[in-house]
């Protein structure tokens, strides 16, 4: 067992491998930390004040919606279980971690340095520091479990395969890196997807690298959404008049930032007046530095900053140190209440907000893959890219009839109503897809 720094983290440490060892459906994935809780869910003393390091809340949201899904309620043990191996990396090795998210901040933060990004995602996740830290707690967790495990990451996949362990990988966006392929064609190896046309670029990929995947393991899910969120859209319905109701959402490392502000900036004389024709709801997730930003503009621009419960209020913002909770405040407070959101076209917040039933607009992409979840819902009516700097004049536009035809956000929202089912239950379809590959695997 690693050196940890925490006599509770070290009880939590054995708790989680006994959890994993004797649940229905062992989870991995990596997103980051969310040590407190962890300690919390075993019964242990836990910190609410102390900060998590977060390197994506997609692999997060993703990984605990299914979970809840396994669930169908309380969190049980014996049904589902999901650790992420970064809570336990040694404080030999803690360096690497930390230096990772910092890292990841900076560039999310200045998008000059975005190019040093895209270089690293065509290097490979793979490769990234992080991974040789991950590798010794994951496998600690996992020495004793012969049944598959469900990934939702593929460092976790990769690493379980490299030491003969069975393994459902789930490629949570509608794009296909090569990593994805270090272990194709292994009999250890099943695969869930977005959807056909991801199914169809695996097996090209594949194909064009010399390998050979049975096109039987893999199987198309959707993407995975929490059913507490997908619940949100029952009693949605499309925005015709009154205030326009906006979720602003950061990702896990605190990207578009500076669009988010401008974007408020923006919208402030319009916050101010009688009549409010926009609600703002800012989704700061972890990161302190834009909740404090958002405080401090509404100081500057005059405008009060509502508690979370205040429905009516002008501007409201999330946040919280810990992913686990900000997660949980966003799914109160943030999907049903919101009519639309203003987020990059991400493989969570995107598939969580148009499952909760609101229209998209999207901020600047994070990756390649980003443009095609924006094509794809583009295509489907539901999204258009959001103009940060023009935004006011930009939401007169997609709130105004057009003689007999409805405005853009009422049509958006009527289409989100009518999304197809692929798109609501991913989570069930890939524990279908778990329980048939552990049957063929046995």
């Amino acid at each position: 067992m690693p050196s940890l720094f925490d006599p509770n983290l070290i009880k939590a440490y054995a708790a989680d491998k006994q959890a994993l060892e004797n649940t229905q459906i062992p989870i991995v994935t990596v997103f980051g930390t969310y040590r407190e809780d962890v300690k919390g869910w075993h019964g242990l003393p836990e910190d609410e004040s102390l900060s998590d390091i977060v390197l994506s809340r997609a692999h997060y949201s993703m990984a605990f919606g299914t979970a809840v899904q396994a669930w169908g309620g309380r969190i049980n043990k014996t049904k589902a279980w999901l650790v992420d191996p970064t809570n336990y990396v040694s404080s030999r090795q803690w360096s690497q971690v930390s230096f990772t998210e910092t890292v990841g901040k900076t560039i999310a933060r200045f998008p000059m340095l975005k190019t040093a990004k895209d270089l690293i995602d065509r290097f490979g996740r793979t490769k990234l520091p992080i991974l040789d830290s991950i590798t010794p707690p994951l496998l600690f967790l996992t020495e004793k479990i012969h049944k598959p495990f469900l990934s939702f990451h593929i460092a976790t996949g990769n690493i379980l395969l490299d030491h003969g362990k069975k393994v459902l990988q789930v490629i949570t966006d509608p794009h296909v890196r090569y990593d994805y392929l270090k272990h194709a064609g292994n009999p250890n190896l099943n695969y869930c997807v977005f959807d056909q046309g991801t199914k169809d670029e695996l097996l090209e990929k594949a194909k064009l690298a010399g390998l050979e995947i049975n096109p039987n393991s893999i199987y198309v899910t959707g993407p995975p959404v929490d059913p507490r969120i997908v619940a949100c859209r029952d009693k949605k319905q499309p925005w015709r008049s009154g205030p326009l109701k906006l979720c602003l959402a950061t990702g896990g490392l605190g990207t578009n930032k500076y669009e988010l502000l401008q974007i408020i900036e923006n919208l402030a004389p319009t916050l101010r007046q009688h009549g409010v024709k926009y609600q703002l709801l800012v989704y700061a997730g972890t990161h302190a530095d834009i909740y404090h930003a958002v405080e401090n503009m509404a100081k500057m621009q005059h405008i009060k900053l509502g508690k979370l419960d205040d429905q009516k209020a002008e501007l409201r913002v999330i946040y919280h140190p810990q992913i686990v909770d900000a997660n949980e405040l966003l799914i109160k407070y943030g999907f049903k209440w919101a009519d639309g959101f203003i987020t990059k076209p991400s493989g969570d917040m995107a598939y969580d907000a148009v499952a909760a039933g609101c229209f998209l607009l999207t901020l600047k992409e994070w990756g390649e893959w980003e443009g095609v979840i924006r094509q794809r819902f583009e295509e489907l009516g539901i999204s258009r890219q959001a103009v940060a700097e023009q935004l006011p004049a930009q939401l007169i536009s997609l709130t105004s009839a057009q003689h007999n035809t409805p405005s853009f956000v009422t049509r958006a929202m009527s289409q989100a109503q009518r999304l197809p089912s692929l798109y609501l239950h991913g989570a069930e379809n890939i524990l279908k897809a778990y329980r048939k590959f552990v049957t063929s695997a046995s």
